[in-house]
């Protein structure tokens, strides 16, 4: 009997295991225990994101007709096949804990040679931060209909799922190298993909360095993150509320 084309890795599971330790201790009347609950939310549920994020690009890409992504382990939400676990995991995990915009993750290398059709390219490269808004959608609205939640608890989460939305909001734009460009790329002519394909390595850098070093393209930014928060239902003082408590672990190191 053949082995199912969607396995869950143990470290996976470690990874959820370690975001719902941090719900637990988040609900503790000890102070230090709740900054340690909300940056085990914040850090495992970003990395738990990361693995759902590549996941949902590479299990689209099974469907549309790339079989080779069940053979690179890509279906088993494994973080170690999601490239380099430095420059997949390691430093997007960074970027968050200094409070600074979520790089993207990692990433699945897909033969779009095998895909069925130009839609499903564009549908395998939105799946991706599609997955991250859903995510963020679902932790709002768990946040929303439970009020009596312990506050570090649904500031953890609420900081969570604006991270999720950043991301969403991040990948979606058109830019060589995001996720949005991905799926507007299978419709362009041949120069313009030239183009695309020369710029990829640098685009994505030279835009973090304007969200950072650009006061007002950072503003854009941000506001446009909280537009869409608010639409998916997410709280956006619960949300700063969480990411004053997840930074304060700087004050106990």
């Amino acid at each position: 009997m053949s082995k199912p084309a969607v396995r869950v890795s143990p470290l996976f599971l470690g990874l959820v295991g370690l975001t719902v330790l941090g719900g637990v201790l988040a609900t503790l009347e000890n102070n230090a225990a709740q900054v340690g609950g909300v940056v085990l939310i914040v850090l495992g549920g970003w990395a738990t994101s990361l693995c759902l994020h590549e996941f949902g690009h590479a299990i689209i890409a099974f469907r549309g007709g790339d079989w080779s992504v069940r053979a690179k382990g890509y279906l088993t939400l494994d973080p170690r096949r999601y490239t380099d676990p430095v420059l997949s995991i390691v430093l997007p995990l960074l970027f968050v804990a200094l409070g600074g915009i979520p790089l993207p993750g990692g990433a699945v290398w897909i033969n779009h040679h095998a895909l069925r059709s130009r839609r499903t390219e564009s549908m395998v490269s939105l799946a991706g931060p599609l997955t991250n808004l859903v995510l963020g959608m679902l932790i709002s609205i768990a946040v929303a209909v439970v009020p009596t939640m312990p506050t570090a608890l649904s500031a953890g989460l609420s900081y969570l799922a604006f991270l999720q939305v950043i991301a969403f909001v991040l990948n979606i734009l058109p830019i060589p190298g995001l996720d949005g460009y991905g799926a507007i790329e299978p419709w362009l002519s041949g120069p313009a993909r030239r183009f695309g394909e020369k710029a990829r390595p640098w685009a994505p850098l030279v835009l973090f360095l304007l969200l950072i070093g650009v006061p007002f393209v950072g503003r854009a930014f941000f506001g446009l993150a909280y537009f869409v928060f608010g639409l998916a239902g997410g709280d956006a003082l619960q949300a700063l509320i969480g990411q004053g408590i997840f930074r304060s672990i700087f004050g106990f190191l």
